[in-house]
């Protein structure tokens, strides 16, 4: 119980300094920190970025060494490689079924963008909100005070009030740039993705159809 009272009391102490929006605003910055530690590490055990051996099977396969391209991707962990694997067993899938594929598993590693970007735009609007709740507070305080004005009410009140703003950014900034490096991950799996499906299905070294010879045939 002296746990849970520990951890209850700090956040009593804020929401009676920022409000309810701050403490609304710190439930969204925990969730959103969980968020982006778990498609960092999502990211990490899909190998996002670490093709090497994936590129290198993919060059001997240009090069028509398919043994060396399906030794090389045998060593890979790329999350890409049934895409890969399955272009070079089945070519004739052609290459919407293959990128198809590979959008499917985009879209797993993209999954909680959404969210992120949805944190990003609406933390600073949220903390704006707490601001004009705060200032609507402090004018109140400021007319209830009557003649008898005290500038440290208005001062009080105003500091208070843009402490939700504070807060908004400080959720929103890091937020918006981390959902950027991961787009921008993204980006280029989607370049690297492309690259190796179109060179399997159409690479240089493939052998040239070699058409019989026709032979007249003498009556």
């Amino acid at each position: 119980m002296e746990g849970i009272e520990a951890i209850i009391e700090p956040v009593r102490q804020i929401a009676a300094i920022g409000g309810p929006v701050v403490v609304v605003l710190m439930a969204v910055a925990v969730i959103t920190l969980a968020v982006a530690l778990y498609k960092i590490w999502q990211f990490w055990i899909s190998a996002v970025g670490r093709h090497t051996a994936l590129t290198q099977a993919v060059v001997f396969w240009d090069a028509g060494d398919r043994a060396g391209a399906r030794h090389a991707l045998d060593r890979s962990n790329s999350y890409l490689v049934p895409v890969v694997d399955m272009a070079m067993s089945a070519p004739s899938d052609g290459l919407a079924r293959l990128q198809a594929e590979a959008e499917t598993r985009f879209a797993r590693l993209e999954s909680g963008f959404r969210f992120l970007d949805s944190v990003a735009q609406l933390a600073p609007l949220l903390g704006l909100f707490g601001t004009v709740l705060g200032m609507i507070e402090a004018f109140q305080s400021l007319q209830n005070a009557g003649a008898q004005v005290d500038p440290s009410i208005l001062a009080g009140g105003i500091w208070v009030a843009l402490l939700t703003t504070a807060v908004g950014l400080v959720v929103a900034m890091p937020t918006a740039l981390v959902l950027s490096w991961l787009e921008g991950r993204m980006e280029a799996e989607r370049v690297i993705a492309d690259k190796a499906i179109l060179t399997i299905l159409h690479p240089k070294g493939a052998a040239p159809a070699v058409e019989a010879d026709m032979e007249p045939v003498h009556g």
